[in-house]
């Protein structure tokens, strides 16, 4: 019998264990590591003070803010936006963003960056397409100089639209900070935790966690593991939000207390020649300043970074037969003004008890009018006995055919009706998942990582068809 994904014991203790503690600071103060050492919610607005009192009370802007600090809202959509879609936040911060020398073009830029796609940087094909893992460069090498540019569609200029970046860093960011002013990142850790700094306070991310940082939030990314490698989706002109359970009801899936929030944490050193780095318009930017923009004593308000554990998500399955489309493990959802049309879906397919009988159990085959990007954060993947590993990726681009290679359908019928009840264990892939038909920048075609073997995966496929009346066939 054909083994099932999984992760064997050495390999996973890879992800849960660090020979060598690393002490759990930045700048002198805890990262959290506990649930207990967050808040916890979807959507809700939130609220959060360093220091007792640091809030205002009855009003957002007075004349004169408790401690001395300033308020600065933060908008992450039109003022006019409906209630329902309405984010911003207020806070409460020893000074004001404001106060920088002006932008200049950061050098080295970072030629890997892409937010608007044409001819000019990117190209077009429907052939599928897999990139193997990325190796984490020896050379010192941040979050910012490690994120990378593999295709996208649409332009943050025009607020409509993704791309689809991945990352390899092997050092903490040092007295600087990044502010994404195109759209919002969604980053989906692979190797090596990181310790994000944002203006709300501090989040530890573990792979097998994801974190969305919103647009124009200010973070800074530690790797206290060393080399880091993941992936991230941008979507430009609008937020991630909870899909609509529809039949299922009032539970499952992604619950939205199981997303965390920072609580307020603040540095008030002086911080001579502290850099910004806005990336605008795809490209980098740098502002000096003389101190460091995570100075918020309090917060509050609905526009914030979160994070999730994919553990904690709760799968719905068929349990009778036929295979369930892969909407059924939505995370998040970034919608388009089409009902029911995303501009991005995040994915995922993690462990499960797999249990329809008289069923063809892996993915079926498939055209589809989405376009999909897919990852692999541990273990194995269902529908690829070989070739798509840990860190690896792969786009299957609208109306392209895709589904399981020649070794996974050999062995899922040869297994026949007496596979009984499995469950697939140890495993986590992604998905993101458009509307939008993705070009790939110039440099991931020519890459040397591309994998141009990708498509022979599927040529042992042969013909099973036979003119005789068909014994065994076993549909319902």
């Amino acid at each position: 019998m054909e083994k099932i994904p999984h992760l064997d014991h050495h390999h996973h203790h890879h992800y849960h264990h660090r020979e060598q503690p690393v002490p759990t600071k930045r700048n002198g103060r805890d990262f959290p590591s506990d649930d207990g050492d967050y808040q916890s919610g979807f959507g809700n607005s939130f609220e959060s003070e360093a220091i007792s009192g640091a809030l205002p009370r009855g009003q957002n802007s007075p004349l004169l803010c408790p401690y001395g600090l300033y308020a600065e809202q933060l908008s992450g959509s039109s003022f006019t936006s409906p209630r329902k879609l309405n984010q911003r936040s207020w806070f409460y911060r020893i000074k004001p963003s404001v106060t920088h020398e002006p932008f200049k073009p950061r050098i080295p830029s970072n030629e890997k960056l892409a937010s608007e796609f044409d001819k000019t940087n990117s190209r077009t094909t429907p052939t599928q397409l897999r990139w193997k893992p990325m190796e984490i460069p020896d050379s010192p090498t941040d979050f910012v100089d490690g994120l990378y540019t593999v295709c996208g569609a649409g332009s943050s200029f025009l607020r409509h639209g993704f791309a689809i970046h991945m990352y390899t860093a092997n050092k903490s960011m040092d007295n600087c900070a990044f502010c994404n002013a195109d759209g919002d990142f969604l980053i989906v850790p692979q190797k090596g935790r990181l310790w994000i700094t944002t203006e709300c306070g501090k989040l530890q991310v573990t792979p097998g966690e994801i974190v969305v940082l919103p647009q124009g939030f200010r973070f800074a990314v530690d790797l206290p593991d060393g080399p880091s490698r993941g992936y991230a989706c941008e979507i430009f002109g609008t937020h991630f939000q909870l899909p609509d359970l529809g039949p299922i009801g009032g539970n499952g899936l992604a619950a939205p207390r199981d997303f965390l929030v920072p609580k307020a944490w603040f540095e008030e050193a002086s911080r001579p020649g502290y850099t910004i780095i806005q990336k605008f318009g795809g490209e980098l930017f740098t502002a000096k300043q003389d101190f460091s923009p995570f100075n918020v004593v309090a917060w509050h308000g609905n526009y914030v970074p979160y994070k999730y554990d994919l553990k904690k998500f709760c799968p719905y399955n068929t349990v009778l037969f036929d295979h369930s489309d892969p909407s059924i493990n939505t995370v998040l959802t970034a919608p388009t003004d089409k009902p029911g049309v995303a501009l991005l879906d995040f994915v995922i397919f993690p462990s499960r008890w797999v249990v329809a009988e008289h069923t063809f159990r892996p993915p079926y085959y498939h055209r589809n009018c989405m376009s999909e990007f897919m990852g692999l954060i541990y273990g194995g993947y269902e529908a690829k006995a070989d070739g798509f590993i840990p860190g690896a990726a792969s786009l299957h681009s609208c109306m392209t055919p895709h589904g399981p290679d020649t070794k996974t359908y050999e062995a899922t019928i040869a297994r026949g009706n007496d596979a009984g009840p499995y469950k697939i264990t140890d495993t986590m892939a992604f998905m993101f998942e458009s509307c939008l038909i993705p070009r790939i920048c110039s440099w991931a075609v020519e890459s040397p990582l591309l994998d141009a073997d990708y498509y022979q995966c599927w040529l042992g496929l042969k013909s099973h068809f036979s003119h005789e009346a068909d014994v065994k066939s076993n549909s319902v």
